[in-house]
């Protein structure tokens, strides 16, 4: 018998992390360390103006000011927290839909298989970004809609996955064993299917969440995602970008390398999870 929670454990205890994967950890952790403790690494309000325009980077202000004066550290610090809001919530919601999605319409299968699929497959097809900008755009600026937007992007690629593993997985013996003794459909989905799922749902999270950074990052460069003054990276990166020929550099330098490293980090990881889990093969 299969069960989840022993599955989990070995994936999470043995997982033997390559030296790739400690780095983007290492880049993860960092961010969400400044998320966390923005408020006692922050020293001043990051919506604010708090000191003169266009500083450079100085021991007062470590990472300048902006044009109307705020301290782009505060702003940066917090942004961390804005980012990691934004990635969690569209990854969470696209999992919650996308998992129990695919993993239906991979067991089932017939006419809900093929009305799923097609819907699926639309969505996937329909560049990610401009369907993230077009869904933003409707929704309007603000944390939960930039993440509905997003989430909406990646529920096919969370559905597609556990649905080709799920139709996998459905024909093995044990399965039609617990098909034959009577067991019921959602006990047989999340006793023996789901758990040989996780597997993949791991990797897609991983290899996903670097791409959310991105699109978080985009959406926020356009105006579109969290509404000023909100720090954010993205909007930052934008509000820098005129004043870099000027040789404001500072402007955009550090929220881009924040975007950059928190990317970098997820991609790291996400490679050496699918790694250890062998996914390779099947494209993930």
């Amino acid at each position: 018998m299969y069960t989840f929670r022993p599955i989990l454990r070995r994936m999470v205890l043995k997982m033997p992390l390559t030296t790739i994967g400690i780095v983007g950890l290492s880049m993860i952790l960092f961010v969400v360390f400044m998320a966390v403790f923005a408020d006692f690494l922050a020293p001043y309000d990051p919506t604010k103006s708090v000191g003169l325009s266009l500083q450079p980077p100085s021991p007062e202000h470590l990472f300048g000011t902006n044009k109307i004066g705020q301290d782009m550290w505060s702003r940066t610090v917090y942004g961390a927290r804005t980012m990691l809001i934004v990635v969690a919530l569209s990854t969470i919601l696209s999992m919650i839909i996308g998992v129990p999605l695919g993993l239906i319409s991979g067991y089932v299968g017939g006419l809900l298989d093929r009305i799923s699929t097609t819907i699926m497959d639309s969505i996937y097809a329909f560049p990610s970004l401009i369907l993230a900008i077009a869904i933003a755009a409707a929704l309007g600026p603000g944390i939960i809609n930039t993440a509905i937007s997003i989430a909406v992007v990646y529920i096919p690629t969370y559905f597609r996955m556990v649905r080709a593993q799920t139709l996998n997985v459905k024909n093995q013996l044990y399965v039609e064993a617990a098909v034959a003794i009577g067991a019921k459909p959602s006990s047989i989905l999340s006793r023996y299917i789901f758990p040989n799922v996780i597997s993949v749902v791991t990797a897609v999270f991983t290899l996903s969440v670097a791409d959310i950074v991105l699109t978080e990052a985009a959406l926020s460069f356009f105006g579109l995602s969290v509404p000023a003054p909100t720090p954010d990276w993205g909007f930052d990166l934008r509000a820098g970008q005129p004043y870099l020929v000027s040789g404001y550099w500072w402007l955009v330098t550090f929220p881009g390398l924040m975007i950059i490293m928190l990317a970098v980090g997820f991609t790291f990881l996400g490679e050496s999870v699918s790694e250890y889990l062998g996914l390779r093969e099947v494209g993930i």
